[in-house]
């Protein structure tokens, strides 16, 4: 997967599908070539993924926060 996974994307996921996107992307991110299109995509693409997982489990510990 060349394309980058935006944070727009993955707003729709539960969070199962974000974690197992997020080991497919990893797997990706481990056979690709560094300094690459494809590499660069890959890490952006986790650390969205990473920053989405964070805010929802941020959410379920702090039910108030956001009102």
């Amino acid at each position: 997967m060349t394309k980058l996974i935006t944070n727009r994307e993955l707003a729709g996921l539960t969070l199962r599908e974000l974690q197992g996107l997020f080991r497919r992307i990893f797997n990706e991110l481990a056979q690709s070539d560094p300094g690459t299109p494809q590499r660069r995509n890959s890490l952006a693409s986790l650390e969205n993924i990473q920053r989405e997982i964070n805010r929802r489990y941020a959410r379920q510990w702090n039910p108030g926060a956001g009102l």
